[in-house]
């Protein structure tokens, strides 16, 4: 893992940023260096990988707090705090016997503190199973896709169980050299995904068992898909009801008549009454959104634009004196 300078320069961002900037960040650098974008590109694959263990690590605010406490340690903060308050607890000093260099060349860094304190004076680390973190992942759709229900393949950085020890973090009763003892490994996981019809903007979808992996046998966390519907060129969405705003002639509002208006399954004839005003709402109902997870959908709402003629002739402006004669507070 990154260390702490080069975690928030991964993302570009410093480290008094807001939950929002790393988040823009993150979205603007995933999108660049996607695999799927990249083609067999190894340096965009693996700048990728340090974007989203960036990510994962400080959009977590209890995870970032530690992280800016610990540093590449993070993870094991609370049991080094644990260990540490028992030992000062149980022993005459506060390591109880036990001469730690924080980081020096000849004494070990923090992995060998947590060995010890959690091991015992054997040196050899006692791995309890530890569940994996939920993770969020932010999907965009368009509104045809809310409304129809959709898929996505999607790739993201993993921390997955390392290989060399099985998960455990120890090898021939060592900490393990290829994991540093965390027992895990970063690595890219593709998942195809189902998008139900009906969600909207900040839905959330839940697929248990597809978060993070857990530590020493633990089981694996949740897997969030946030959802982000893009605003579309006609149509205005309120839960689940639709709106359009639908140009009708001047003589089709005052004598009636039949118009077509667009919807997400086509075309739809609507009859418009004569002496039809300006703003008129007429509901069509059922060819809204579909409702999340129930039957039925809401409804289309289409709102009349009254267009009024140009470039009159003199026949039509005759006739439209006419009128003002006939009608003059109209």
């Amino acid at each position: 893992m990154a260390n702490e300078k080069n975690l928030y320069e991964t993302l570009g961002v410093p480290k008094t940023a807001s939950a929002d900037e790393i988040k823009k960040a993150y979205r603007k650098l995933a999108r660049k260096y996607h695999p799927d974008l990249n083609p067999g590109d190894k340096a965009s694959e693996e700048t990728f990988k340090k974007i989203n263990q960036a990510y994962e690590i400080l959009s977590n605010p209890e995870n970032r707090t530690k992280y800016d406490k610990y540093g590449e340690q993070w993870q094991y903060g609370e049991q080094y705090e644990k260990a540490r308050t028992s030992q000062q607890q149980t022993q005459g000093s506060p390591f109880g016997g036990y001469d730690f260099n924080f980081g020096s060349s000849e004494g070990g860094g923090f992995e060998d503190i947590l060995s010890q304190m959690l091991g015992g004076r054997t040196g050899r680390r006692r791995s309890h199973p530890q569940p994996g973190q939920s993770i969020e992942q932010p999907v965009d759709i368009s509104l045809e896709e809310a409304a129809s229900g959709t898929s996505r393949l999607l790739s993201f950085q993993m921390q997955k169980p390392c290989e060399t020890c099985g998960g455990s973090g120890a090898k021939d009763k060592k900490v393990c050299p290829t994991c540093q003892g965390t027992g895990i490994n970063p690595g890219i996981e593709r998942l195809e995904v189902k998008i139900p019809a009906g969600v909207n903007t900040d839905s959330k979808i839940r697929l248990a068992g597809k978060g993070g992996y857990g530590q020493a046998g633990g089981q694996r966390g949740d897997l969030y898909l946030r959802i982000h519907v893009r605003p579309h060129e006609k149509f205005e969405r309120k839960d689940d009801d639709l709106t359009v705003n639908v140009p009708v002639n001047l003589t089709t509002a005052m004598l009636g008549g039949e118009i077509f208006i667009p919807s997400l399954k086509g075309k739809l004839a609507l009859k418009i009454p004569a002496e039809t005003q300006n703003g008129r709402t007429f509901r069509l109902k059922g060819q809204g959104i579909p409702h999340l997870g129930k039957d039925g959908s809401g409804d289309l709402l289409a709102k009349v634009s009254i267009v009024l003629p140009e470039k009159l002739t003199d026949t039509e402006r005759d006739l439209f004196e006419k009128l003002r004669q006939l009608r003059p507070d109209s």
